[in-house]
């Protein structure tokens, strides 16, 4: 995965959701893609990756939030580069994020990608998701 604005080149792995949570990769450097949604490049729904970010710098995410509406994402598959525009950068507070889950992963809708990481840490936990939205280009 390439997100140039913030100087991001990570490998992306397929990850599971558990007890309803979507956990990224332990190695922090790493993006997950979530397999049991769609795939980048699909016609239809939301293909979820994540990652984390480290507050003291090192995460594949740290920078999520200071992507801009207009960056360039680009996925790197097996079978070539996708590549997406961002359209909406959000910061959801934790508790609200649960409220926003259905349509963050909705697999009913025109193809997408939705870039998810945690965001405002406080000295002890974080306080929020960033959430990025982008679409196809075509």
């Amino acid at each position: 995965m390439l997100l140039p604005q913030i100087a991001v080149s990570a490998r992306v792995i397929p990850i599971a959701a558990r007890g309803g949570s979507l956990t990224p990769p332990s190695n922090p450097r790493v993006v997950g893609w979530w397999s049991a949604g769609a795939r980048p490049g699909a016609r239809i729904g939301s293909a979820v990756l994540t990652a984390h970010t480290v507050h003291t710098g090192g995460g594949a995410f740290d920078n999520l939030d200071k992507l801009r509406p207009g960056a360039i994402v680009t996925v790197i598959t097996s079978t070539g580069r996708i590549s997406y525009v961002a359209t909406s950068v959000t910061n959801y507070p934790k508790r609200s994020l649960a409220r926003h889950a259905a349509e963050l992963f909705d697999q009913a809708i025109p193809g997408r990608l939705v870039l998810v990481t945690c965001e405002d840490w406080n000295g002890k936990v974080y306080l929020s998701n960033a959430v990025v939205i982008a679409k196809r280009v075509r």
